[in-house]
């Protein structure tokens, strides 16, 4: 893992044309509610099995409800040895920090946080 990065930070890099891929490690049904727009939803339990899926990614970053099991995320990405070249950060505060749009059913909702954690 390469370090943690703000909510900002993330919110910007969307909006780049250096986007990263983000990874929201909770529950298929918590990240139906609402996750940040664009981003793919690998339940945390689902990552050892589909990790090679990042192989060709340049930065990763890695979100969960408050921030501390996408840590834990972002440093088994890290050590593939697939995804050694990639940049891959944690998003700190997880989405309880995330003040951007959220997308649910196609959807953006401003301002919501999925109601459970996972």
């Amino acid at each position: 893992m390469d370090a943690e990065i703000t909510p900002d930070e993330v919110e910007a890099l969307l909006e780049s044309d250096d986007r990263p891929r983000v990874i929201d490690i909770r529950s298929p049904g918590a990240f139906g509610r609402g996750h940040i727009p664009g981003s793919e939803n690998v339940p945390f339990g689902d990552l050892p099995d589909r990790i090679d899926e990042f192989a060709d990614a340049d930065r990763i970053v890695t979100v969960c409800p408050h921030g501390k099991a996408s840590v834990q995320a972002a440093r088994l990405i890290s050590s593939y040895e697939g995804t050694g070249e990639a940049r891959v950060e944690s998003m700190a505060g997880g989405l309880d920090a995330w003040e951007g749009p959220l997308e649910t059913d196609g959807a953006a909702v401003d301002g919501e946080t999925p109601d459970s954690p996972f």
